[in-house]
């Protein structure tokens, strides 16, 4: 089970709305300096993902919960969302390698089964995205942000 903490925007009638931070890149290691990753993070945008979750029981605005969602669940709309567009540009380009000859005609068939790779992953992920299995749920929920107090005693107090 994969595990990430999100924060509650609303709570309505059994379905919970989060915020997930979007986390790029952890910039805890020594070569943050030269890292790629690191780079590139800074270059995109700094969005938050929004997504409606069920839950039974009411949460409060900024509350905290832990999401999982399913190793097998995760794999495999990576390997959709990936390999589908890349076995469509080979094989079409090949295809078309096959039956015209050129380069031409391979670029041009590596550009349509990219395309028609990424459709058929698109038309795979609505019908997958509503199976149980591939729904993220709520593993654990914090206290609310209201429900937690903390007092500390100095030496004036304890005289």
């Amino acid at each position: 089970m994969i595990k990430e903490w999100a924060t509650v925007v609303s709570w309505q009638k059994g379905e919970a709305l989060l915020s997930c931070d979007v986390k790029a890149s952890c910039s805890s290691c020594a070569s943050r300096a030269g890292c790629g990753s690191r780079i590139l993070n800074k270059l995109g945008p700094q969005t938050n993902h929004t997504l409606s979750v069920a839950c039974d029981t009411p949460l409060v605005t900024g509350q905290k919960v832990e999401l999982g969602i399913a190793e097998g669940s995760l794999i495999g709309s990576a390997l959709l969302v990936y390999m589908s567009p890349l076995v469509g540009l080979f094989l079409v380009s090949a295809l078309f390698q096959a039956l015209f000859g050129t380069n031409l005609a391979a670029i041009c068939g590596a550009l349509l089964g990219g395309v028609g790779g990424f459709l058929i992953a698109r038309g795979f992920s609505l019908k997958l995205s509503r199976r149980e299995t591939w729904q993220p749920v709520i593993l654990s929920v914090a206290l609310p942000p209201d429900a937690l107090r903390v007092e500390t005693v100095t030496s004036a107090d304890n005289r």
